[in-house]
């Protein structure tokens, strides 16, 4: 199974999300834009995993403790790529998020996993393959409490791209 950890936002985050969303989608010749319920923050990408590891990430996440932020999301970007670039909703870099990601990707990575190398690039993933005039764009900050991490599976169902949550770890005095 296809893993990863991300923080899920409360739904009126995600229409505000969804707003900047279909602001490029209006903008844009082409793309392969999110859908509403896979809008997430990723804190570390696991790939492909069996039984064991999806155990052990559980246990890795039992470990973390931190207490519940702010997110605040503050621009729209792209990552440029051949073919359409990916274009993003940026959050703000705070040390409350860049601790937990750290910490979490030291554990995972104490555990075996391979993770991402590059630097981590907090950003919530509006569209691929997008072909646009648009160039990237500042916007009011707007955001919530990120209070739990979540642990999802990615799959396809019936042709469509499907993130679920199967495990959760909340944040504050445990």
């Amino acid at each position: 199974m296809r893993l990863f950890i991300a923080i899920n936002f409360n739904s009126d985050t995600r229409n505000r999300v969804l707003a900047l969303r279909d602001a490029l989608r209006s903008r844009s010749e082409r793309g392969n834009f999110s859908v509403p319920e896979n809008l997430h923050l990723t804190l570390a990408f696991l790939g492909e995993c069996d039984d064991k590891q999806l155990a052990v990430a559980k246990t890795a996440m039992d470990t973390i403790r931190f207490e519940p932020f702010r997110i605040d999301i503050e621009r729209v970007g792209r990552f440029k790529r051949a073919g359409g670039d990916i274009w993003w909703a940026g959050v703000h870099e705070s040390k409350a998020l860049l601790d937990l990601q750290r910490k979490l990707a030291d554990r995972l990575i104490a555990e075996g996993f391979a993770l991402d190398k590059r630097k981590y690039s907090p950003h919530i993933t509006l569209g691929r393959e997008v072909l646009t005039n648009a160039s990237p764009w500042e916007i009011a900050p707007f955001g919530e409490i990120a209070g739990k991490f979540d642990l999802m599976k990615s799959e396809r169902i019936r042709g469509k791209l499907t993130y679920t949550a199967i495990y959760e770890k909340q944040g504050g005095k445990q």
